[in-house]
């Protein structure tokens, strides 16, 4: 099993594996998860680091290890959610920090590492972590915020539903100087820290590696930019890197109009709309060589479309994207890869500096890695 960052430890990544076997249901409450002797075979790892990796499960309540008899999924309830005491108020003396996380979604692809760097930083700094999903839904994400204040959390980290907008619950922390820390975007207009992402040198770097490739006529793939400061960012990004080339931008070759990815869509008939928009978007623009896709499942309709018109990745045409399930050099889609390990780990950590004093408003942009993958190429000759 690769290390997909250079800096954690084979413990931490065999713990993340048997962690989402947990919450993924594939080893479900009761039962037996892998020995020491059987993790070791699995992952080519020593028996300490194996002991090492179920004693986060353990200390984490995720299992309960039982001598003689091996160790077994605990109950699915307290996943994500460590038994604390509600009526001890913030700042009692003694009492353990409770931060609450709000966030859209998190899967696979984006979410899951940054709840991981905020878990790691809980059990370095002795706290906890309590998690509320919004889906992109501003009254979900207005509720999730009364119910973890309703429960007494010391901080809040936000992901918040929209970039271009806040909610007034978001307003009143700002107003009561509640601590909370927003991570991969920022609220225009509030002045709150924030870690994410420094999505403006990610893009311009991407677009400078298609220039590299010989590609000029570029399009670029996003949901409606309003929605996140992110998309905002990597599109200013696209176009400092064609100015620096004294190239020309044709934002016809664009299409931010894709809303099948976006947390708050569940019709299945809105991927097939997404595929057709862009099976004629292609039609349309048969001049554009490379697709840089502002999410790897926005990637993914494009393989889709490529299909139907038959055309060929990369020989046809470049796709590249932000994240992908396969972090390596030579994975199947080239891409900007996200810390989202270093930004939920800094974001805890930030929230957790802002108790009992009042701290400097600051946004901490983190920089991606660059991963060439079989999805660009050199742009065939005009």
């Amino acid at each position: 099993m690769a290390n997909d960052s250079g800096s954690i430890p084979m413990y931490e990544m065999i713990f993340r594996t048997l962690r989402e076997r947990i919450t993924q249901h594939e080893y479900k409450a009761g039962d037996r998860v892998p020995s020491e002797k059987e993790l070791c075979s699995e992952f080519g790892v020593s028996r300490i680091t194996a002991k090492k990796a179920l004693k986060l499960l353990a200390d984490e309540q995720l299992i309960i290890r039982q001598p003689g008899r091996g160790s077994f999924v605990a109950d699915a309830n307290s996943l994500f959610m460590k038994p604390f005491d509600f009526q001890q108020p913030p700042g009692t003396p003694g009492k353990k920090q409770i931060i609450g996380l709000v966030i859209t979604h998190f899967s696979d692809m984006y979410g899951t590492e940054l709840i991981y760097g905020m878990e790691e930083a809980s059990r370095d700094h002795d706290a906890f972590l309590v998690v509320r999903r919004s889906f992109g839904i501003p009254e979900l994400e207005e509720k999730a915020i009364q119910q973890l204040l309703g429960i007494g959390v010391d901080g809040l980290i936000i992901f918040p539903a929209q970039g271009e907008y806040f909610s007034a619950e978001i307003l009143k922390l700002v107003i009561q100087k509640f601590p909370f820390v927003m991570i991969d975007r920022y609220l225009k207009g509030i002045p709150a820290s924030s870690v994410s992402t420094d999505n403006v040198q990610a893009a311009k770097e991407a677009t400078r590696y298609l220039f590299g490739l010989g590609h000029r006529h570029i399009g670029f793939l996003a949901p409606p930019p309003a929605n996140t400061t992110a998309i905002e960012e990597r599109i200013d990004g696209i176009i400092e890197a064609h100015v620096e080339h004294n190239l020309l931008l044709n934002r016809e070759l664009w299409m931010e109009t894709i809303t099948s990815t976006m947390p708050n869509v569940f019709d299945p008939q809105a991927r097939i709309a997404d595929v057709d928009r862009l099976v004629e978007h292609l039609q349309k623009y048969p001049q554009i060589t490379a697709l840089f896709a502002a999410e790897y499942d926005i990637a993914l309709l494009v393989e889709e479309a490529a299909g139907q018109l038959g055309l060929r990745i990369p020989e046809d045409l470049s796709v590249i994207c932000f994240d992908s399930p396969d972090p390596h050099e030579g994975c199947r889609m080239t891409h900007m890869r996200q810390n989202q390990f270093s930004i939920g780990k800094q974001a805890f950590e930030n929230v957790l500096t802002m108790q009992g004093q009042e701290q400097p408003i600051t946004r901490i942009l983190l920089p991606a890695q660059f991963i060439p993958g079989r999805s660009t190429a050199q742009a065939q000759q005009e």
